[in-house]
């Protein structure tokens, strides 16, 4: 056999919820949810569940009090980013000390593993066994010739397994899977591809490219028929992440009415961002505001603004993006994102994730 180069997908098995039962033993077994300040009557979704809580329903994202309704007996617990965070540096300064292992991080719980093997399966387990040893948590690991079916592998391993996706199975494995199964594609694209007649990842894969132009333009349209074949780069790119933005966001406990009350909220939203901006040193090309009004719908709006680094230009274009919000509608929860320009060697992205809200 050969060497041959091959993308790992290294995801940690429900890292936050993990992290807190090393930190509390004798939670090990019980249903555990993380989420705001683990008070249920506060408003705050769900941050991460354990498996025994994930089989009553309770998913990422989920109103804390519903996954509270759903789990009466669950130990709910308050959100620890600093934990997370030192655990997150733990396992990926394990995974880079892997000989010959290009790490790309994608997030606190995950990361590509760019490696030359002649058996990827038995790499993947030794990496499972670094990481379990240094840091007490499990982790599963997808392989593949290119990202998206590194990625998408990893589903098949969970929990703390090794899979293998590669363009011999990817329709055997993926083709009868609908669309919204697919990195980078969720259920709003899911259900745009179905009004177009599409609804496994099998008949997009079969779609003629400029077909899908019509409905996504010429760059997306293209792309996500190279989805659908699970095609794209297998390049791991291990160039220091470099953030094109940064945002912020305030769930109220009660809902914003006032006019006054929205000014302010968008004036504190915008100096705790730009704290985060300047610390850049990278000016403003953008901003988006995000508004949820109750009971929970939500929706944005974006403008792209001249480069500027200064503070009262961003919060005088913030405030008149809060001028869409619509009058009357109380509002549960407001959020800023300000867009930076980016250095010219920052990482370039060729990955299916999609940036801001």
């Amino acid at each position: 056999m050969n060497s041959i180069p091959w993308v790992l997908h290294v995801d940690l098995d429900q890292f936050i919820a993990a992290v807190e039962v090393l930190r509390h033993p004798e939670l090990a077994g019980k249903p555990v949810i993380v989420g705001g300040r683990g008070d249920p009557t506060e408003r705050a979704v769900v941050s991460t569940a354990s498996y025994e809580a994930r089989a009553f329903g309770v998913g990422s994202g989920m109103p804390l009090r519903i996954a509270a309704r759903k789990v009466p007996d669950a130990v709910l617990l308050p959100v620890d980013a600093e934990a997370y965070l030192e655990a997150s540096e733990n396992v990926m300064a394990t995974l880079r000390a892997q000989p010959g292992a290009v790490v790309q991080v994608l997030g606190w719980d995950e990361a590509f593993v760019g490696i030359t093997a002649e058996d990827p399966e038995a790499y993947a387990r030794q990496i499972q066994a670094a990481v379990l040893e240094r840091t007490q948590l499990h982790c599963s690991v997808g392989i593949g010739d290119t990202l998206v079916r590194a990625k998408n592998a990893t589903d098949f391993g969970k929990p703390a397994g090794v899979f293998r996706l590669t363009k011999e199975n990817w329709l055997d494995v993926m083709g009868a899977k609908p669309t919204k199964e697919l990195w980078g594609v969720g259920n709003k694209i899911s259900g745009r591809l179905a009004k177009l007649g599409i609804q496994t990842v099998a008949e997009l894969a079969a779609a003629d490219p400029p077909s899908l132009v019509p409905e996504f333009g010429p760059k997306m349209g293209p792309w996500y028929a190279s989805l659908g074949r699970g095609d794209g780069s297998s390049t791991v790119d291990d160039t220091p992440w470099v953030a094109r933005g940064h945002s912020r966001e305030t769930t109220f406990q009660s809902n914003l009415t006032e006019p006054a009350q929205i000014h302010d909220a968008v004036t504190q939203l915008a100096g705790d961002v730009l704290k985060d901006v300047a610390a850049e040193g990278r000016p403003v090309i953008g901003l988006t505001l995000k508004v949820r009004y109750a009971p929970f719908t939500t929706k944005t709006h974006a403008r792209k603004i001249p480069e500027t680094f200064d503070r009262d230009e961003v919060l005088a274009r913030a405030l008149d993006l809060a001028g869409a919000i619509e009058a009357g509608r109380p509002i549960r929860l407001l959020g800023l994102r300000a867009e930076m320009a980016m250095p010219d060697d920052a990482r370039k992205g060729h990955t299916p994730t999609r940036g801001g809200w």
